[in-house]
């Protein structure tokens, strides 16, 4: 784990360590802020999360659907 002043100082490290398969954490005020990761781990991450999402379409027919009860209320009335 890198801070941003070290990561910063040493930033062709974090890439070469990237580009070796290893992910760098990198923190800033003691949190953690961001990772660093190759750009070919990152296409794969998303193209993963592309293809296992459904289109918006296919969420929609997904909805259990059936009956669904409405209230039974009556409009009230309407002075103009």
């Amino acid at each position: 784990m890198w801070t941003v002043q070290d990561a910063k100082n040493k930033f062709s490290a974090v890439v070469e360590a990237a580009l070796a398969g290893t992910p760098q954490e990198v923190t800033r005020r003691g949190k953690p802020a961001v990772v660093i990761l190759s750009a070919e781990d990152y296409h794969r991450l998303v193209d993963g999360a592309v293809k296992a999402r459904e289109s918006f379409a296919e969420h929609l027919m997904s909805f259990p659907g059936g009956d669904i009860p409405r209230a039974l209320a009556e409009p009230r009335d309407v002075s103009f």
